[in-house]
């Protein structure tokens, strides 16, 4: 029998380890126990011997709590339980110099569906000083530099982000700037859309949520068909 064929037909038993039992155990007690911001949790020992393994596994155990933003160490607390920081982790590693095409061409088309669906939040929120930065911002001269027009995509999209007041969203779009920027300086001619800023501005001041919704469309619709060939 070939040996090699086999080794692909079969593939290893993978098993978690205690770490990752630990890792899963924990996050279970602290549902269980309905722990709430500030909570302390048991000690390092306490938890060892209920869960019977080494302090050593706790530890890793807590390391990976710690790292996904469900935990914190406080000077003569030990560890407590804290809001979940849900974007904490992606934070570390939105880098596109560290991710291949095919993950930031997701990342991108996440952006890109993230954009289309701001108008429901738009239309609840938006103030007049709001459309006055936002068409400020839409004014500014174009130079004709590739880097100038990065910049301007960013701060005209991130002012419509802002302006959804929705904590959470404005600080993922702040995380998928090192990616737009990227993408967007990989173009060999600007992409301009059907519909520009200044139009998004206009129906902003006088259309409906509707209106923009299809407008914010043929807006990014080059980018959606640009990814046709990513």
């Amino acid at each position: 029998m070939d040996i090699k064929g086999l080794n692909n037909d079969l593939q290893k038993i993978t098993t978690p380890t205690m770490a990752d039992i630990v890792e899963v155990k924990l996050i279970e007690f602290l549902k269980k126990k309905a722990f709430q911001p500030g909570d302390a949790l048991p000690k390092e020992l306490e938890m060892a011997e209920a869960l019977g393994v080494s302090r050593n596994v706790v530890r890793e155990g807590l390391s990976r709590l710690k790292m996904l933003g469900l935990i914190e160490s406080r000077k003569k607390r030990g560890m407590v339980f804290v809001h979940p920081d849900i974007l904490g982790s992606l934070e570390k590693v939105l880098d596109p110099i560290i991710m291949d095409d095919t993950t930031l061409k997701d990342i991108f088309e996440l952006r890109l569906v993230l954009e289309m669906g701001l108008s429901e939040l738009l239309y609840l929120k938006k103030t007049e000083k709001d459309i006055i930065e936002l068409e400020r911002i839409a004014k500014t001269q174009d130079t004709g530099d590739n880097t100038f027009r990065i910049k301007q995509e960013i701060a005209f999209h991130g002012k419509l982000y802002e302006m959804t007041g929705n904590e959470t969203l404005k600080r993922f779009q702040i995380m998928l700037l090192p990616i737009f920027g990227y993408v967007t300086a990989m173009e060999e001619q600007p992409i301009q859309g059907k519909t520009n800023h200044l139009d998004l501005v206009e129906i902003l001041k006088g259309g409906t949520k509707e209106d923009f919704s299809k407008a914010m469309l043929e807006h990014l619709a080059p980018h959606f068909n640009r990814l046709k060939d990513f």
